[in-house]
């Protein structure tokens, strides 16, 4: 007896839209938290604590601008192009407007941000984050990473405060309605990165054991359900170093202020990011240089997708679970994710070359396994970060087409906004970062 024929796949995205219909349409603000809402937590949590500062200044208690309506166009260039879509032949069909409707005005232009980019970097220029938000937000993750955290000792103050920790995620989520939705992403991004340093790079880090300390920290995030016996012994662990510590702190402020379904989403793209540093850490150990393309697998999962997949978190609002785990969604998270990363391997090459021990980046794989000279592997490392750009707005201008619905444009104008705000950071920062000499 043969077996029947399937039917042609066909994407559920419409029907997922759909299903949330009217209600969603027509109520997408209702899906916003509002200012009280988040700082006092959702429905059955307790609320936020009072920020880690003895008093509060006038700019912290200052809501930032309001995000645009959602399903409105949006006014900044970075956002407004993932509405209108890709521009030339052949894609007039992936915008969302017609093009004899009237486009949103051009915005004013960008501040002069230090640094050059990388020449021939396809990105977009921003402007400058508001500095007073910055100063508030650095004040504050640094009050949080010294007095809740102990996360650093005095002798790393100077790369903390280069780091610029503050003026990243501000330009990196301008739709944030407060302070305190910004320093959800940024306690976040500093213990991941407190991690990163002291398990696999700067301070100590090693691919020995690695899998056994990311294991342990991982559940600073998805908590172990165990037995009476050994829960504090479990619980004592959470202290015991300053990338936990950091991991805990961070993730009892976000899941406060979170859903259930935006936290566990969280958690799942960290268990991708500590997936993927094995798999560096493994290569490492055995003086490895993996094919091009098992490189660019592996910053799949190591990479920066953990950052825009809570840009709706971070904006107070959110994008429904079914929505989120559309193919097209991850789709877009996934390239968004990965052209932030390459951008960091071109920025950090020359930071990284004069570190001590092999590192690998885009330009030195491309280089080794493909017999290249530096300048030629880096120049080719654009190519393939231009590629993933372009694929990143087709894919988002489709999705956009295919889903109507605000929330779905909303959040696809965030994680256009984190993408462009991500290489404003690693162009400007001219404390970490210096260009090769390849022009």
């Amino acid at each position: 007896m043969t077996a029947p024929e399937l039917p042609p796949p066909r994407s559920s995205l419409p029907e997922a839209a759909s299903r949330f219909g009217a209600h969603l349409l027509a109520s997408a603000a209702a899906h916003a938290l509002d200012v009280e809402g988040v700082t006092g937590g959702p429905p059955g949590t307790t609320s936020l604590p009072a920020p880690p500062v003895t008093s509060a200044s006038a700019l912290a208690a200052r809501p930032l601008p309001a995000a645009p309506a959602a399903g409105a166009p949006a006014p900044s260039a970075g956002l407004d192009r993932i509405l209108r879509g890709p521009s030339g032949l052949g894609t007039a069909g992936l915008r969302l407007f017609p093009r004899d409707e009237p486009q949103a005005p051009p915005s004013p232009p960008a501040a002069a941000a230090e640094g050059r980019p990388v020449p021939g970097l396809y990105h977009h220029t921003v402007t400058e984050p508001d500095p007073g938000l910055v100063e508030e937000v650095s004040r504050r993750i640094k009050a949080w990473a010294l007095d809740e955290v102990s996360l650093y000792p005095e002798d790393w103050e100077e790369q903390f405060d280069g780091f610029s920790v503050g003026r990243y995620m501000v330009g990196c989520h301008p739709d944030a309605p407060t302070v305190d939705h910004l320093m959800l992403a940024t306690r976040l991004m500093v213990a991941e990165n407190a991690v990163d340093d002291c398990y696999c790079e700067d301070h100590g880090g090693s691919p020995v054991g690695l899998g056994e300390r990311l294991l342990l920290a991982h559940t600073a995030l998805d908590p172990l359900y165990t037995t009476e016996e050994y829960r504090p012994q479990w619980a004592e662990s959470l202290h015991a170093d300053a990338p936990r510590r950091a991991y805990r702190s961070a993730m009892e402020y976000f899941v406060r202020a979170a859903s259930a379904s935006q936290a566990d989403r969280f958690r799942h793209d960290m268990a991708r990011l500590h997936m993927g540093y094995l798999a560096e850490a493994a290569w490492a150990q055995l003086d490895h240089v993996p094919e091009v393309w098992e490189y660019l697998a592996m910053r799949q999962f190591n990479n920066f997708r953990p950052c825009p997949t809570i840009t709706d978190t971070v904006g107070g609002y959110e994008l429904p679970a079914d929505l989120h785990a559309q193919a097209g969604m991850q789709k877009v998270i996934a390239l968004a994710g990965n052209a932030t990363t390459i951008v960091n391997d071109l920025y950090s090459y020359t930071k990284e070359l004069d570190a001590p021990g092999h590192h690998l980046n885009l330009p030195v794989v491309i280089a080794e396994r493909e017999g290249l000279s530096e300048r030629d592997a880096y120049l080719k490392s654009i190519e393939v970060h231009n590629d993933l750009m372009h694929d990143f707005e087709r894919e988002a201008a489709a999705l956009a087409e295919a889903c109507p619905a605000p929330g779905v444009h909303r959040f696809l104008r965030g994680v256009a906004a984190w993408v462009d705000g991500n290489h404003h950071w690693h162009q400007s920062n001219t404390y970490r970062y210096t260009l090769p000499d390849f022009w």
